[in-house]
C-alpha cells in the first residue's frame, strides 16, 4: 500500500498496521500527514483483503494532535487554513475510522493528546503502554473538541467524567485510563499486543464485526424498539452470508469455523 514519510502502512496477514511517523514531534498532525492518514484509512477501509487496522504512533508518542507550530503559522499568515483544518480533514478521518466495516484497534504507545487522543477513541479497542498519558488538550488552548471527541469520550467514561475531561484537560495516566474505561487494557508492549488481537479480528466473521459496530451505534441513539426494528435486517444480512452458513456446518461437524468476510 501506499505511504508517505509521515503516515506508514503495513499490511500483514489482513491485518493493515498505519503508523503516525513524526516522532521527533510526538506524531502531532500537519496539513501533509492529515492528508496522508486520510488517504491511509480510507484505502484501508476500501480493502477487502484488509480485515483489521491497528493504528499508531512511531517513537515515544502516540500522537498530540494538531501541530501548533503549523497552527499557528497560518494563523499569522492569516490563513483561512486552520478555519477549514476540521471540514477538510479531521471530520472525514473520524467518519471513516467509526464507520469502516472491520475492527480498529488503538496502540497507545506514548501520549495522546488532543485530536490524537480523539483519534484513539475512535477505535473500537484501545491498548496503552504502561507510560502512556491521555489529555484533552483542547481547553488548555482555549478550543472547543474535535475528531468526534464530543461523540466517543461521552460513550466510553460517561457524560459527567467526559465534561471533567474536556473542561480541565488534565493529564490522566494509563492505570486511571483503565479504571475510567477510556482504555480497555496496559500491555508492555502495546503494539504487538495490538497486533495480535487485530489478527485474532481478522480471522474472525469480520461481516457480523461490521453489523455489530453499526447496531451499537444506531442503539446509543435509539428506544429498545427502533434498536430491535434495526437489528432484524442486520441479522438477516448476516445470516444470508457464506460466513454464517459455513460456521453453521462447522459447527455441526464438530469442525473450527474459518471466516472469509464474505
Amino acid at each position: 500500500m501506499s505511504a508517505t514519510s509521515e503516515v506508514l502502512v503495513d499490511v500483514s496477514d489482513g491485518v493493515a498496521t498505519v503508523t503516525l511517523d513524526r516522532p521527533d514531534s510526538l506524531n502531532s498532525l500537519t496539513d501533509t500527514s492529515k492528508t496522508a492518514l486520510l488517504a491511509a484509512v480510507r484505502q484501508v477501509a476500501d480493502d477487502a483483503s484488509i480485515r483489521a487496522l491497528v493504528l499508531t504512533g512511531a517513537g515515544r508518542g502516540f500522537c498530540v494532535g494538531q501541530d501548533l507550530r503549523e497552527h499557528a503559522e497560518q494563523l499569522g499568515a492569516g490563513s483561512k487554513g486552520p478555519f477549514e483544518s476540521v471540514s477538510r480533514y479531521y471530520n472525514p478521518i473520524a467518519t471513516t475510522l467509526a464507520q469502516m466495516p472491520k475492527p480498529v484497534i488503538a496502540a497507545v504507545n506514548g501520549v495522546a493528546a488532543g485530536a490524537g487522543l480523539s483519534l484513539a477513541m475512535l477505535a473500537d479497542f484501545r491498548i496503552a503502554a504502561p507510560t502512556a498519558k491521555f489529555t484533552t488538550a483542547f481547553a488548555g488552548i482555549g478550543l472547543s473538541c474535535d475528531t468526534g471527541a464530543s461523540w466517543s469520550l461521552r460513550r466510553l467514561v460517561g457524560s459527567a467524567r467526559a465534561r471533567e475531561l474536556l473542561f480541565e484537560a488534565r493529564t490522566i495516566d494509563a492505570d486511571e485510563a483503565v479504571r475510567i474505561g477510556l482504555v480497555n487494557r496496559i500491555e508492555d508492549d502495546a503494539l504487538a499486543a495490538a497486533q495480535s488481537w487485530a489478527a485474532r479480528l481478522a480471522a474472525g466473521p469480520t461481516l457480523a464485526y461490521a453489523a455489530m459496530r453499526d447496531a451499537l451505534e444506531f442503539a446509543s441513539s435509539h428506544s429498545l424498539v427502533e434498536s430491535l426494528a434495526h437489528e432484524e435486517p442486520l441479522m438477516i444480512r448476516t445470516g444470508s452470508s457464506d460466513d454464517h452458513r459455513r460456521a453453521v456446518d462447522a459447527f455441526l461437524t464438530k469442525q473450527p469455523p474459518t471466516f472469509e468476510g464474505r
